[in-house]
């Protein structure tokens, strides 16, 4: 039995059950909305980064985040992951701390980045004048965003309509706040996938946590998984823990269980 870090997975320690801990950001370490980060919490969340990459007693935080690139960044920093990889922007980048690195899914052609910017200009001229924004900084994708979340559903399917008579490759969803629009091969799932292979850590060595729908790509690609109790009740049931607690409370709540094996 491996008891030690090997060339395929340098990460291992026989101290813990997993060697990393996949977290989704908004909902699960932040509030989707402006509201103040919880620092004290987010410290807690450092200190136990700290240990787990100094001692190996406990999975290593990263996060998986439809986030735009620099914000996984800084909450990468922020969380002291200085060795694994994290995701940003469901699935286009990986950005590795360890080597100040950032890698765009190869799947992304020119092509791709040619209907990211002619949908970008439909949403500017279509929906803009609807008081629909652009959330900025996304390189390969489009969320929109509206002061009244239930308006902003409701123009889901016309906009997905729109995309297919247009032939612009996309996966549209809702988040709690905003709409994804992602390129329709790219996704939490690709990325995850190609952490895996960057990392050499295997399915029964993940954790992972999230709060909506498409946290259910993280679901598919670790052993363990939990939730906050703010979590989509579709999602929870597919939780292996589902927290007492909200955000990142529940999130602190989630990791002491993972520490206690």
């Amino acid at each position: 039995m491996q008891d030690t870090p090997t060339q395929e997975n340098p990460h291992y320690s026989a101290k813990r059950r997993f060697d990393a801990v996949i977290f989704d950001i908004d909902g699960c370490l932040i509030p989707e909305d402006s509201s103040p980060l919880n620092a004290s919490a987010l410290a807690r969340i450092a200190e136990h980064n700290r240990r787990a990459i100094g001692e190996g007693d406990r999975p290593v935080v990263t996060v998986c985040s439809g986030r735009p690139h620099p914000f996984a960044e800084a909450m990468c920093r922020l969380l002291h992951n200085t060795t694994l990889p994290c995701i940003a922007e469901n699935g286009v980048w990986l950005f590795f701390p360890d080597q100040n690195r950032s890698e765009r899914d190869p799947a992304i052609r020119p092509e791709h980045t040619e209907a990211v910017m002619e949908a970008t200009k439909w949403v500017e001229t279509e929906l803009g004048p609807r008081g629909v924004s652009i959330q900025p900084g996304k390189a390969s994708s489009i969320s929109l965003f509206h002061p009244d979340p239930a308006f902003l559903k409701e123009l889901c399917p016309m906009i997905e309509q729109a995309f297919r008579v247009c032939g612009w490759p996309f996966r549209v969803s809702m988040t709690w706040r905003y709409i994804n629009c992602d390129l329709a091969h790219v996704s939490k799932s690709t990325a995850i996938e190609r952490f895996i292979a960057a990392t050499g850590i295997a399915r029964e060595r993940l954790a992972g946590v999230g709060d909506t729908q498409g946290d259910m790509m993280i679901r598919e690609h670790v052993a363990w998984f939990a939730c906050p109790a703010n979590a989509d009740e579709k999602l929870k049931a597919h939780a292996d823990y589902v927290s007492a607690h909200a955000e990142i409370e529940g999130s602190l709540d989630i990791l002491q269980k993972l520490c206690q094996g």
